[in-house]
C-alpha cells in the first residue's frame, strides 16, 4: 500500500524483532508494537511536513494523515509519484489536492442524490400509474353495474367515493412529483457547480490545467475551420522559489495571484489564460499572428516588471517580480502537443537568455 511505503521512506523501516517464528507479533509485544507503529506515523508525519518546509496546520495533519495511514491511497500514491520524479511537495500542492479530492466526493455525493431522487421520483409515476390503472377498472365495473343495480343510491354514492380517492391521490401524487423535480433541478444546479469547481484554480479563480486542455482542442477545431491564427504561450516567474524561501508561502501565493490578476487583464473572447500550476501559467491568442501575440504578452510583462512588492507581514521589500515567456504558432506544428512543447522550450531559452523576457519559437 502507497501509505505503508511513505511510512517507511519518511519514518524509517519497521522494527520487526517482536515478532515470533510464524511472522506473528506475540501477545506480550502487542502494546510495544502498537505504541511502535503510532510514534512511526507521529514520526513520518513530522518529518513529512518539516521536511518539506510545510506549515502545521490543522488542515496539513489531517491531510499527512490520511495519506501516512492509507486513508487516502489515491492522495499517496500521487505523493509517491511527485517523490520518484524528484518533485517537490508544496503548500500549493497539497492545496490543490485537497481542493480537487473535495470536488470528486461532492461529486460523487451529488450524483448519489441525484440518482435516489430520479428513483423516487420514477417510483411515484409508477404508483401513479398503477393507480390510475386501477381505478378506471374500479370505474368501469361500477358503469356496467349500473343498469342491474337495485340500489342506484348506492352505486352512485359508492361511484363518488371512488372520484373522491382520486382526487385525493392526484393530488397527492402531483405534490411528490413537484417535490421531486424541485429536488432533482437543485441537484443538478449543485452538480453543475460542481464541475464548473472542478475546472478553477483555487487560488488565482483563473481555469485550471484541465479547463484548458478542453478549451485548447475546441479553439483548435474552430480556428483551423475558419483559416484563422492561434498561437500559445507558456509564462513562469522569475526566482519564484527564492520569494517563497525568503517571504513565506503567503507573498508567494500574492504573487502568484498578482500575475494571474495581469494576464487575465488581456483576455477576452479570443485571449484566455490558465494557471498551468505552481508558478506557470498557459495562454491561448486566436485571431493572432505570432508577432502580435508577443506584442500583447510583452506589453504584460513590461508593465508587470515595474511594479514593488512587499511583504505584508513585516513590511520587508520584496523589489521587482518579473516572469519569462515562451510564444509558439499552433498551426507552424503537426499538433496542439507539438506547438505547446515548442513554447515550453522557447519559454526556456527565456530562462537561459536572462528572464524577464519573451521568446518566439
Amino acid at each position: 500500500m502507497p501509505g505503508s511505503i511513505l511510512l517507511r521512506m519518511f519514518g524509517g523501516a519497521k522494527d520487526t524483532s517482536s515478532d515470533d517464528a510464524s511472522g506473528q507479533a506475540s501477545d506480550s509485544a502487542r502494546p510495544e508494537a502498537s505504541a511502535g507503529a503510532s510514534a512511526l506515523l507521529m514520526d513520518s508525519i513530522s518529518e513529512f511536513l518539516l521536511g518539506q518546509n510545510l506549515a502545521v496546520t490543522a488542515a496539513n495533519l489531517t491531510m499527512a494523515h490520511a495519506i501516512f495511514t492509507g486513508e487516502d491511497s489515491t492522495l499517496a500514491r500521487k505523493l509517491l509519484e511527485r517523490k520518484a520524479a524528484s518533485l517537490p511537495i508544496t503548500q500549493d500542492w497539497l492545496d490543490q489536492n485537497r481542493a480537487v479530492d473535495g470536488i470528486e466526493k461532492r461529486v460523487k455525493r451529488i450524483v448519489g442524490k441525484l440518482e435516489s431522487s430520479l428513483e423516487t421520483f420514477a417510483q411515484t409515476t409508477r404508483n401513479a400509474h398503477d393507480a390510475a390503472e386501477s381505478y378506471t377498472t374500479r370505474i368501469a365495473e361500477h358503469a356496467s353495474g349500473i343498469a342491474g343495480e337495485k340500489d342506484p343510491a348506492a352505486t352512485e354514492q359508492s361511484l363518488q367515493d371512488v372520484l373522491r380517492e382520486i382526487i385525493s391521490q392526484g393530488s397527492a401524487f402531483a405534490a411528490a412529483m413537484k417535490q421531486s423535480q424541485a429536488e432533482t433541478q437543485s441537484l443538478r444546479a449543485e452538480l453543475e457547480k460542481a464541475r464548473h469547481d472542478a475546472d478553477v484554480d483555487h487560488l488565482t479563480g483563473l481555469p485550471n490545467r484541465r479547463a484548458f486542455e478542453t478549451l485548447l482542442e475546441r479553439q483548435f477545431r474552430e480556428a483551423r475551420a475558419n483559416l484563422e491564427h492561434l498561437c500559445v504561450a507558456f509564462c513562469d516567474i522569475d526566482h519564484f522559489k527564492r520569494v517563497n524561501d525568503t517571504h513565506g508561502h503567503d507573498t508567494g501565493d500574492r504573487v502568484i495571484r498578482a500575475i494571474g490578476e495581469a494576464l487575465s487583464r488581456i483576455t477576452d473572447d479570443n485571449c484566455h489564460v490558465a494557471r498551468q500550476g505552481g508558478e506557470e501559467f498557459v495562454m491561448l491568442f486566436r485571431g493572432k499572428t505570432l508577432q502580435e501575440a508577443f506584442d500583447k504578452l510583452d506589453a504584460v510583462r513590461e508593465n508587470f516588471g515595474e511594479r514593488h512588492f512587499v511583504n505584508r507581514s513585516n513590511e520587508e521589500p520584496i523589489g521587482r517580480i518579473t516572469f519569462s515567456g515562451g510564444l509558439a504558432d499552433v498551426f507552424g506544428y503537426p499538433n496542439p502537443r507539438d506547438a505547446l512543447k515548442a513554447a515550453d522550450e522557447a519559454l526556456y531559452r527565456a530562462k537561459q537568455g536572462g528572464r524577464n523576457r519573451i521568446e518566439m519559437a
